[in-house]
């Protein structure tokens, strides 16, 4: 796996785009990422779709990877870290994370986390809420327009469309305007949205060998 990095500056900080998914906070140490839906397969094949759980474990691969390269400190996941509640995916993320037990683990709250008390004791977290404000930043899952400030969000699963001579190509990107930064999905499970995209932004487009401002 090539990781592909890109420094950009919001609000005065240094903050390191990649390819694989995810942002890095330099000040703050922190490896920031949205929508794992960490439970999505478990849940497909309860419902019987065959699904192999490659997808996840790739998933969870490339989250390592990440780790070994940036070494956080904290790991910010902006909103649905799970898809469905608990289930054996679930069992799967919990041995990987406890691989980590020196890194702080903070959720902002998604829509799909369905969390019990039961549940949010497993998980172990060091912190979970709505919304988390990190001066000069604020962790929200949807971007909230009664808030003033900056904010980081995921939810949409963003995407670009890009029109070649011969076929249309739909890429994941991270979008970044005056107000806000919107995460790509981190699952390669997910869909993309093309059109729900924040109005005057920057987008940063990427594949599996570099990342690249449109």
């Amino acid at each position: 796996m090539f990781i592909a990095a890109k420094k950009i500056s919001i609000q005065n900080e240094t903050f390191i785009l990649t390819n694989q998914r995810a942002l890095f906070w330099e000040r703050e140490k922190a490896l920031i990422l949205s929508d794992l839906h960490i439970g999505k397969t478990a849940h497909f094949r309860k419902n019987g779709i065959a699904l192999a759980n490659q997808i996840m474990k790739s998933d969870l691969q490339r989250l390592s990877a990440l780790i070994e390269y940036f070494r956080p400190e904290k790991f910010i996941v902006v909103g649905d870290l799970l898809h469905a509640g608990d289930n054996s995916d679930v069992d799967a993320f919990c041995i990987w994370k406890n691989q980590y037990p020196e890194i702080q683990f903070y959720l902002i709250e998604g829509n799909h986390d369905r969390i019990s008390k039961a549940l949010e004791n497993k998980l172990c977290f060091h912190h979970k809420a709505e919304w988390l404000i990190m001066d000069p930043v604020t962790f929200i899952h949807d971007f909230d327009t009664a808030r003033s400030g900056f904010q980081i969000t995921g939810h949409i699963h963003p995407g670009i469309v890009l029109h070649s001579a011969v076929k249309r190509i739909r890429l994941p990107c991270f979008a970044v305007s005056d107000n806000q930064l919107l995460l790509p999905a981190f699952s390669e499970f997910t869909g993309l949205d093309t059109k729900n995209l924040p109005a005057k932004s920057k987008f940063f487009v990427f594949t599996d060998s570099e990342i690249y401002e449109i």
